[in-house]
């Protein structure tokens, strides 16, 4: 498992957002999907309730956490970079993920790259085989 695109929530074209989050850091997608970043609080949220779901996990599972963006636009000088937003969601899941089935596992890399491909399928293959 991992964290992709939990740095956005996802509208419509951009006068279909809420006036509420006009002053958000909003993206323009394409003509029919505006993204918009989400927040410190909002990723503390996030990683509660992925936390939640994942202690109930009953075999072996990892999650991955790509340390340099959970999307292409959670990058090194990319509209959604968010070291702050990225680390309180990590932070969050290593504080309450409390199931020893669940390992985590942290890599410097964006969610996107070849790299971080590659490590998933490597580790989900070694998930699969363990269960033989």
């Amino acid at each position: 498992m991992s964290v992709g695109a939990c740095d956005m929530v996802n509208f419509g074209p951009m006068e279909t957002v809420p006036s509420e989050f006009s002053n958000r850091n909003l993206y323009k997608h394409n003509p029919t999907v505006t993204l918009m970043r989400t927040t410190v609080e909002e990723n503390v949220q996030i990683g509660t309730k992925l936390a939640e779901k994942w202690n109930d996990a009953k075999t072996p599972m990892t999650v991955i956490l790509p340390k340099q963006g959970v999307s292409m636009i959670d990058a090194d000088k990319q509209p959604f970079e968010g070291v702050a937003e990225r680390t309180a969601l990590f932070d969050t899941l290593k504080k309450n993920i409390q199931n020893d089935k669940v390992d985590i596992l942290e890599l410097d890399n964006n969610i996107n790259d070849q790299a971080f491909a590659e490590a998933a399928a490597k580790r989900l293959i070694q998930l699969i085989e363990a269960q033989k």
